[in-house]
């Protein structure tokens, strides 16, 4: 999702609280791994692996020039062959600890051997930040967490006008929200159209610019 569809699409979400919510937690990441220079580990639980979410901050650390997004992907299995940056196993996390952050990504409950790493991380002085359903024990681990809404229920035949519900935003989208807010360097100041111009400008920065190496 490029940057003028990221604009429309909180042009659309404008009055939930999406668009605030998204900054608010990508501040967090932001002021995390910047001021350490880096140190961004990113997990996902067995079944779910952020893919998207790495390359897209992969994209905006070369777009922003804030190296210090680009994470490190720890994956559950590693095969023989994998490339070095899509290597990196679980046994990483053991090594977690101050001035690294660990971002879950957790759409269902993780394992109890997962959620153990990150608890540990925690304790060894990592800041824990976490983006999903909102599973108590993540949130109750998580230094700042982002939790999607529950899922929709059967539609209304006959709703009420002015009813329209932003329940049914996905994880990838919010994923693709929290990684283009990562890489603002602050709040807009007005909504609307002087934001989409700032994106716009920013887009035709990115287009004469060589394209980041791909992930």
């Amino acid at each position: 999702m490029d940057a003028v569809r990221v604009a429309l699409l909180r042009e659309v979400l404008a009055g939930t609280r999406w668009p605030a919510a998204t900054r608010r937690f990508a501040a967090s990441l932001r002021s995390s791994v910047v001021p350490h220079g880096g140190g961004l580990l990113l997990v996902g639980t067995r079944a779910y692996e952020p893919w998207h979410l790495a390359a897209h901050l992969v994209d905006e650390a070369a777009w922003s020039g804030r190296p210090e997004l680009a994470p490190l992907l720890v994956r559950h299995r590693v095969r023989p062959g994998d490339p070095a940056h899509l290597a990196v196993g679980l046994g990483r996390l053991q090594g977690a600890g101050r001035g690294e952050t660990l971002l879950l990504v957790a759409p269902e409950r993780p394992d109890g051997g997962l959620l153990e790493r990150v608890h540990d991380a925690r304790r060894a002085g990592a800041t824990v930040l976490a983006l999903g359903s909102g599973d108590p024990e993540v949130t109750g681990l998580a230094h700042d967490a982002l939790t999607l809404d529950p899922p929709e229920p059967e539609p209304d035949p006959d709703p009420e006008p002015g009813s329209e519900s932003t329940r049914g935003i996905d994880l990838d989208m919010v994923q693709h929200l929290v990684s283009a807010a990562a890489g603002e360097n602050s709040l807009p100041s007005t909504r609307g159209r002087r934001h989409l111009r700032d994106r716009l400008s920013r887009l035709a920065d990115q287009l004469t610019s060589p394209p980041p190496a791909r992930w």
